[in-house]
């Protein structure tokens, strides 16, 4: 058959053949356990090790759980060895004995980056080496309590057909490995890079055979890394870890919301604070919008950094029908600075203040926030966890929130309540 019934690509069935008859669907096998009651399972049997890189021991929920397999994935040159590398070097100083298996570098590769973020120690052990059979050996004979390969796409199993990459030998890799895993009790980690449009290279196979999937995101030309959870059986996938690149390598932030306004122009127009929420965290960005005049007979322009295109010509949409604050015809750019991407509706309210803000060149008063989905009737919605959302704002010293009236009050902060963008704008002092 040429073409896949369930997904429609073309030459993409692979033959599978089995060689262990234990491995045939249906035949029997040896059954190893026996069936417990519930509750004399001993919880703290997956308690977590802690890495000692405390953004991601917080994403982790703890730390890493023997016998667990988790795929780090990122775009090439994001930073997923660094990160790997200093979590392993923190383990090996705390005691853990560790093998980083480089798929991709030598040895003195590693060693040289080891060296920058200071991640030498006699308990951290690497070898090069793409064979899988190979690299079991090297579990084998070393014996580690945490198993890192850098990467999964770069491992071949020459008992297998096709070349390193492709999708059978990326799954058969994967399933070998989590065997041992499982097996050994050897908490594993497994670098995976994503494609063009963001996918994690590879079959889907991949992230359902794992059991933490963390996507490690961020701009190349902005120093910030955020670190998120799409998948995790040892926790929550609500927190959000981030970093900061710097020569010595990825530097946990504890506070993003401060270092996300550092440099913000309150006096400008087209610029809004809001409180985001990304996973459970709640976070401050600026929202930033550039109205200017189309030239000529060209169509007018949209750009977007950070924020939804779609949701951008939407929200331009509702503002010049119900705000009577017309955009359409100009050329509009919108940006979240610090490169972060938002996807969070929370953000609506404050990119149409910000909108209006440019179009009619008023700065908005520089200590207010503003959070809210908008309709398309020009209504301010409820936007998930708002307390959570006001209360960051309140901490960073922010005295006014543009909220909708369902919003509950918050300590330390004035809600300013309105139903609709048209009194939002009034409030903000966008009319006269």
């Amino acid at each position: 058959m040429g073409r896949c019934p369930e997904c429609g690509a073309w030459s993409t069935l692979v033959e599978e053949v089995f060689d262990d008859p234990l491995e045939l669907p249906g035949a029997p096998f040896d059954v190893g356990e026996r069936p417990v009651p519930l509750a004399t399972v001993d919880p703290l049997a997956a308690a977590g090790r802690p890495t000692g890189v405390d953004e991601l021991d917080r994403v982790l929920g703890g730390g890493l759980v023997p016998g667990s397999v988790t795929l780090l994935a990122g775009e090439p040159g994001i930073g997923k060895s660094t990160l790997l590398l200093q979590a392993l070097g923190r383990l090996a100083g705390a005691g853990a004995r560790c093998l980083l298996v480089s798929a991709e570098e030598s040895k003195e590769q590693v060693r040289l980056r080891a060296g920058r973020i200071e991640a030498l120690d006699p308990n951290l052990l690497v070898v090069a080496e793409t064979s899988l059979p190979n690299v079991l050996a090297h579990v084998d004979e070393v014996a580690p309590e945490v198993l890192a390969i850098d990467s999964v796409q770069t491992i071949v199993d020459p008992d297998q057909p096709g070349v390193p990459g492709s999708i059978h030998q990326v799954r058969e890799c994967a399933h070998r490995l989590v065997r041992v895993a499982k097996a050994r009790g050897l908490a594993t980690v497994l670098v995976g890079h994503v494609t063009k449009d963001g996918a994690i290279a590879g079959p889907r196979a991949l992230e359902h055979v794992v059991d933490t999937v963390l996507a490690f995101e961020g701009d190349r030309h902005h120093a910030l890394r955020m670190l998120h959870a799409l998948k995790h059986r040892f926790g929550s996938t609500n927190e959000l870890g981030v970093f900061e690149m710097r020569d010595g390598g990825l530097a946990d932030v504890a506070d993003p919301s401060a270092l996300f306004l550092a440099d913000r122009r309150a006096e400008l127009s087209g610029s809004v604070v809001t409180p985001i929420l990304e996973g459970g965290r709640p976070l401050l960005v600026e929202v930033q919008a550039l109205v200017v005049p189309a030239t000529g007979d060209a169509p007018s322009r949209r750009a977007t950094q950070g924020v939804d295109g779609g949701r951008l010509a939407l929200l331009q949409a509702v503002l010049d029908r119900r705000g009577e604050v017309k955009v359409g015809a100009a050329d509009v750019y919108a940006s979240v600075a610090g490169g972060i991407r938002v996807a969070d509706p929370g953000i609506d309210l404050a990119l149409t203040l910000a909108l209006a803000s440019a179009r009619l060149d008023r700065p908005i008063p520089a200590d207010l926030v503003a959070v809210g989905e908008v309709g398309l009737g020009g209504e301010v919605r409820l936007a998930a966890q708002t307390p959570r959302r006001l209360a960051e704002a309140a901490r960073l010293g922010f005295r006014f929130a543009v909220v909708p009236v369902s919003a509950p009050a918050v300590e330390g902060i004035t809600s300013i309540p309105v139903r609709g963008i048209a009194e939002a704008l009034a409030l903000a002092g966008m009319y006269d």
